[in-house]
């Protein structure tokens, strides 16, 4: 049977239209802010130069200006941006955790839904977009494309798309380092717990891709509200513990602290900002964090 399409609910879709996509490059010294270049192209009216990257059409390079410089460059017009945003979406089984009280409502629903929402910020702007599901088995790519055609293409496709297996093997991830630019914008939604899913990150943004990073987690692992006997399972692994929730509950609390802590310093030196969302929260309030007005980096 068909899915509905995934859809954005309106009043979130009002709340996004106070935000605008921001970047570092853009801004430069000046710190964040809408990037201008959204309208700069291929057009018929100059706008700026570049620096030439692969994919580029050779009729763009201005070749007088690699006689005087040695060096490829390309000419940008008013007519369409150069930015590309990636959503990379981990899609192993950990992203499908629920809470008890809303089983309807796992992480992965809501890691699709803030990647809906990046989308629609970059419809809005005429940026280009796409996504990459990250699982063991191969990835499931959607080359950056601007327009309304690419953005129903997403809802059908995430819709569609589960939370299975495994976080891929370094193999798997290779068509990442082609495809992703040194001009595009990445936004990471993951729970954050595989080495695999940091150590990507960590080499995108050492290649000098802007990277935000959004921690998704359940209300349960926030509070650990558990009393009583239970067993809890990985569901990647299958490694169990069984013991007294109570009993267990300020030792999670504090070994998970910490472990947030020892994750967030990473990401602090890899210059990668980076949020958290908890599924009882507002879902665009990880958008609202990174390109909101005032907004600064980490």
């Amino acid at each position: 049977m068909a899915r509905t399409p995934l859809a954005i609910p309106p009043e979130i879709r009002s709340r996004l239209k106070r935000l605008s996509l921001r970047t570092r490059r853009d801004m430069g010294d000046r710190g964040f802010g809408m990037h201008q270049s959204r309208n700069k192209g291929a057009g018929l009216e100059f706008a700026q130069y570049r620096a030439y990257e692969p994919g580029d059409e050779p009729r763009r390079i201005d070749w007088k200006l690699f006689a005087r410089s040695d060096r490829f460059f390309v000419r940008e017009a008013e007519e369409e941006s150069p930015i590309s945003v990636w959503v990379l979406i981990d899609a192993s089984a950990s992203m499908g955790q629920a809470d008890r009280a809303r089983p309807d409502r796992s992480r992965m629903d809501a890691a699709k839904l803030l990647a809906l929402c990046t989308a629609q910020l970059a419809l809005m702007q005429g940026d280009r977009f796409g996504w990459i599901a990250l699982r063991d088995g191969g990835l499931a790519v959607a080359d950056p494309h601007r327009g309304r055609a690419q953005f129903e293409r997403m809802q059908i496709e995430l819709s569609r798309l589960g939370a299975a297996g495994t976080f891929p093997d370094a193999a798997s991830l290779a068509p990442l380092w082609e495809r992703i630019s040194a001009r595009d914008l990445v936004l990471y939604l993951s729970d954050c717990f595989d080495e695999r899913g940091i150590a990507m990150i960590e080499r995108l943004a050492k290649a000098g891709r802007e990277v935000l990073c959004v921690q998704m987690l359940t209300v349960e692992e926030r509070d650990f509200p558990f009393d009583g006997g239970y067993r809890f399972i990985d569901p990647e692994t299958g490694a169990d513990l069984v013991g007294d929730g109570a009993a267990l509950r300020q030792t999670f609390l504090d070994r998970f602290a910490a472990a947030r802590a020892a994750l967030g310093e990473r990401l602090d030196a890899a210059g990668i900002r980076h949020t958290a969302h908890v599924l009882d929260e507002a879902i665009d309030l990880p958008l609202h964090a990174f390109f909101g007005r005032g907004a600064l980096p980490a």
